[in-house]
C-alpha cells in the first residue's frame, strides 16, 4: 500500500472514530445511552435536587458544635455529589442540598437519620460518644485460618483513645462485650480481646464487606458533633434553570464554531488536523463526565472552559513552531516533526503545573472546588493527549494524502524583535498602580456597603423565603412576573429562585432582610399575585460556604502553588523561573480581586471557580514563555540576557496573542448569551484573560531578567 492510500486509511479511521465518539456522545449506547451527554449528573444549579432541613435535638449546644456538625455533613453528603451543599438555616437548624437526585426518601434512607452514638460497656456504663470518634471504614483481611475477613476499623481521639484503654483494660478480663448503640439500638457487641492504647481498633465478625461497609457508616453518622433530627425535605429545581442550560450550550457552541474556523484559517491544513483533534477531545470529555459519574455545575464549566483553552493553546504552540521551522529553511515533513518535538516540553510543562494544583485541589477542596478540580482534571488530561497524539497523527494523514507543499502549512513571517523588557518600569508600575486601586476600592466598600466585596448569599448567608402561589408558575413565568417584584420589594437585585417541584411553592433566598423589608415582601405578594400571608415563611440562612471551607481551599490554593512552584524550579533548574511565575501568578489573582471590587460584582460560589480558573490560566501562560527562554539560553549562548527574553517574548507573541483571543471569545459567548448569574461569572474571567496576556508578555520576561541579574550580582 502506497503513503497516499495508507494517508486515506489512516483519515478515514481518525475522522470515524471522532465521528462515533462524538454520535455516542450525543445519543448514547443502548437502552440505558451509556455514554451520553444527557446522562451527565448536572448539580443543583443546573438541575435541581434533593434539599432536606434537618433541626439540633439538644437545646444546648454551641455554635461551634453546629459548624462542626455542617462540616462534617458536608463531607459526609459528597457521597452523592460533589456539589452538595450543606448551610445554617437559623439557629438550629442545618440545611442540606444534593443535586441531581429526585427520590428524597431514598436519600434519607441512604444518607441516614443522624443521631446519637455511645460505646456502653456491660455495666451499663457510656464508655465513648460519637465526639469521641474520628473515623470508621471498612476493610478485608486475609487471614490463614478463617480465609478472607471483613472488618470495621475505628479510628478515635485522644482524648477517646484515654477512655477506651481504661475500658479496655476492664473488659479484657473476662474479655466482656463493648456494646455500640445507635439511637438505642445495639448495632454491634465486639468482644474486648486486647487492651486498645493508641486509638486504633478493628471490629470483627462481618458476614460481607456490605455488612462493613453499612456498620461503617451509621458509626460516621453517628458520630457526628450533635444530633439532628429531620424537619422537612422536599424536591427542588434548579436554581439558574433550563434557560441557563440552553443559553450556556447555545453560547459554547459558537465559540467553538469561531475558534475552528479561526485554527483553520490561522494554520490551514494544521488548522484542519487541530479542528478533528478539538472536535474529538469534546466527545471524549461529555462522554467521560457521565462515564466517570461526575456532576457538572457551573464551576464545572469553568474547568472546562479552561481546559478548551489550554487543547487550543497546545495546538497553536506546536503549529506555531512548524510555521518557524518551515521559515528556517526545513521542508514540510521535518518541519512538522520538530514542531511537535519542540513543543512537547512547553505543553507538557503547562499542562503538569496546572493539573498539579487541579489535584490539589480535588483532594483538600470541597463542594464546588472539588467539582471544578474533577473537571478541570479530566480535561487537561483528555487535551494532551488529543494534541500531542491525536493531532500529530491527523496532520500526519493529511500529509501523506498529498497536502505536502509548505502553502498548506503557512511561514512564520520575518519579525522585528520588540523590546519588552525596555519600559519594564512602566509595565510594573501599571500593574502596582491596578494592585493599589483594588485595595483601595476595597477600603471603599467596607465604609460603604460594610464589607470589602459584594457577599452573595454563599459566603454573607441571608434570608430564606418560602412561597405558595395560588397557580403554578414555571421558572420562566416566576422570572417575568413575579421576580421584578421581589428586587424591589427587597432590594436584592440578584435573588436566588428554586421552584419545589409537585407543589405551588417557590424558595427565594436573599440577602438578609429586616423585619421592615419582611413585611414589605409579603405585602406585595398577598396584593399583586393574592398569596395567603399564612402561607409565607422566613428563615435566617447562614453562609453555605463555611469557614471550614473557605480554609480548606486556601490551605489547597497555598499546597497547590508551592508544588508548583518546586515543579518549575525542579524542570527549569532555576529559582527565579519559579519566583517570577508565582509572583505573576498573584498579580493576576490581586488584578482581578480588585475588579471584584470595583465593579461590586457578586461573590459567590463561582467567585472560587473564577480565581482558580484565573490561577490555571496564567501559570499554563507564562510556563510557554519560560520554555522558550530556556530553550534561547542554549541556542543564544553569549548574547545579552534582555536580548535572549526580548527575543522569546517576540517568539510566542503569535501564540499569546491567540490563545487569549480564543479563550476570550469562548467566556465572551457566555457573557453575551447567558443570564445573569452566568454573566456575573464570565465578566471577571474576560478581565483575568487579558491580564494573564498581559502579564505573561510584559511582565513573567522582565521580572524573570531582573530577578537573574539580582541573583548573579550578588553571587
Amino acid at each position: 500500500m502506497n503513503e497516499k492510500k495508507k494517508g486515506m486509511l489512516g483519515l478515514f479511521v481518525l475522522i470515524l472514530v471522532t465521528l462515533g465518539i462524538c454520535l455516542t456522545a450525543a445519543i448514547g449506547i443502548g437502552p440505558t445511552k451509556t455514554g451520553s451527554a444527557s446522562n451527565i449528573k448536572l448539580g443543583l444549579d443546573l438541575a435541581g435536587g434533593v434539599s432536606i432541613t434537618y433541626e439540633v435535638v439538644e437545646e444546648d449546644f454551641t455554635q461551634e458544635h453546629l459548624n462542626d456538625t455542617i462540616y462534617k455533613l458536608q463531607l459526609r453528603v459528597q457521597n452523592y455529589s460533589t456539589e452538595a451543599d450543606v448551610y445554617q438555616e437559623g439557629s438550629n437548624r442545618i440545611n442540606v442540598e444534593i443535586p441531581g437526585v429526585s427520590d428524597a426518601n431514598a436519600i434519607l434512607e441512604e444518607l441516614g437519620k443522624p443521631g446519637s452514638l455511645t460505646f456502653v460497656d456491660v455495666n451499663g456504663n457510656t464508655v465513648l460518644t460519637g465526639s469521641d470518634v474520628s473515623g470508621a471504614s471498612a476493610v478485608t483481611q486475609n487471614t490463614q485460618t478463617a480465609g478472607r475477613e471483613y472488618l470495621v476499623q475505628l479510628t478515635l481521639t485522644e482524648e477517646g483513645a484515654q477512655k477506651f484503654r481504661e475500658a479496655t483494660e476492664a473488659a479484657v478480663v473476662n474479655q466482656d462485650p463493648i456494646y455500640i448503640i445507635y439511637d438505642g439500638r445495639i448495632i454491634s457487641a465486639p468482644r474486648v480481646q486486647v487492651v486498645i492504647t493508641d486509638g486504633n481498633c478493628v471490629i470483627q465478625g462481618m458476614a460481607d464487606y456490605e455488612e462493613a461497609t453499612n456498620l461503617a457508616s451509621t458509626i460516621r453518622i453517628g458520630s457526628l458533633p450533635l444530633e439532628l433530627r429531620e424537619l422537612r425535605s422536599n424536591v427542588v429545581g434548579a436554581k439558574l434553570g433550563q434557560e441557563a442550560i440552553s443559553t450556556s450550550l447555545f453560547a459554547g457552541f459558537l465559540g467553538l464554531l469561531a475558534i475552528l474556523v479561526f485554527l483553520v484559517c490561522a494554520y490551514r491544513i494544521g488548522g484542519v488536523a487541530s479542528a478533528i483533534a478539538l472536535i474529538l477531545y469534546i466527545g471524549l470529555e461529555l462522554g467521560l463526565l457521565n462515564a466517570f459519574d461526575l456532576t457538572l455545575t457551573l464551576p464545572g464549566i469553568a474547568g472546562i472552559i479552561l481546559s478548551i483553552g489550554m487543547a487550543v493553546d497546545a495546538n497553536v504552540i506546536i503549529f506555531a513552531r512548524v510555521k518557524e521551522e518551515i521559515a528556517a529553511g526545513k521542508s514540510v515533513r521535518t518541519a512538522i516533526d520538530t514542531g511537535f518535538r519542540k513543543a512537547t516540553s512547553a505543553i507538557v510543562d503547562g499542562n503538569v503545573t496546572t493539573l498539579i494544583a487541579a489535584i490539589v485541589l480535588m483532594i483538600k477542596g470541597s463542594g464546588t472546588i472539588r467539582g471544578f478540580a474533577q473537571t478541570l482534571m479530566l480535561g487537561i488530561v483528555i487535551s494532551m493527549i488529543t494534541a500531542l497524539v491525536v493531532t500529530r497523527f491527523a496532520v500526519k494523514f493529511l500529509y501523506e494524502v498529498g497536502f505536502q507543499d509548505e502553502k498548506f502549512y503557512g511561514k512564520q513571517a520575518e519579525r522585528k524583535v520588540i523590546e519588552f523588557t525596555k519600559p519594564k518600569k512602566l509595565f510594573f508600575g501599571i500593574s502596582g498602580v491596578l494592585i493599589l486601586l483594588g485595595f483601595v476600592c476595597l477600603g471603599i466598600n467596607q465604609s460603604s456597603i460594610g464589607n470589602i466585596l459584594n457577599y452573595s448569599i454563599e459566603f454573607a448567608g441571608g434570608t430564606s423565603t418560602n412561597i405558595t402561589f395560588q397557580e403554578d408558575y414555571t421558572l420562566a413565568e416566576f422570572q417575568e412576573k413575579v421576580l421584578p417584584v421581589i428586587v424591589e420589594a427587597t432590594g436584592d437585585s440578584v435573588p436566588q429562585i428554586q421552584k419545589v417541584e409537585g407543589d405551588l411553592s417557590f424558595i427565594v433566598k436573599t440577602q438578609e432582610l429586616n423585619q421592615e423589608t419582611r413585611a414589605a415582601l409579603e405585602t406585595a405578594m398577598v396584593e399583586q399575585f393574592e398569596v395567603d400571608a399564612s402561607l409565607i415563611t422566613s428563615e435566617t440562612i447562614s453562609p453555605s460556604i463555611s469557614s471550614e471551607m473557605k480554609s480548606d481551599a486556601i490551605i489547597a490554593v497555598v499546597i497547590a502553588t508551592v508544588l508548583m512552584l518546586v515543579y518549575i524550579w525542579v524542570r527549569f533548574s532555576d529559582i527565579n523561573f519559579a519566583a517570577s511565575a508565582v509572583i505573576a501568578l498573584i498579580h493576576d489573582v490581586l488584578v482581578v480581586f480588585g475588579f471584584y471590587a470595583l465593579s461590586k460584582t457578586a461573590v459567590g460560589n463561582t467567585f472560587i471557580a473564577c480565581m482558580l480558573t484565573i490561577v490555571g490560566y496564567s501559570i499554563n501562560a507564562t510556563i510557554v514563555i519560560f520554555d522558550r527562554i530556556r530553550e534561547n539560553l542554549e541556542v543564544m549562548k553569549g548574547k545579552e540576557i534582555e536580548v535572549i527574553v526580548n527575543t522569546s517574548i517576540t517568539q510566542t507573541l503569535t501564540r499569546s496573542i491567540y490563545t487569549s483571543l480564543t479563550t476570550f471569545v469562548m467566556v465572551l459567548f457566555l457573557f453575551v448569551f447567558g443570564v445573569s448569574s452566568i454573566r456575573e461569572f464570565a465578566l471577571p474571567l474576560m478581565v483575568g484573560i487579558i491580564c494573564g496576556a498581559y502579564s505573561s508578555v510584559c511582565i513573567t520576561g522582565a521580572l524573570w531578567m531582573v530577578l537573574s541579574k539580582k541573583f548573579q550580582k550578588n553571587r
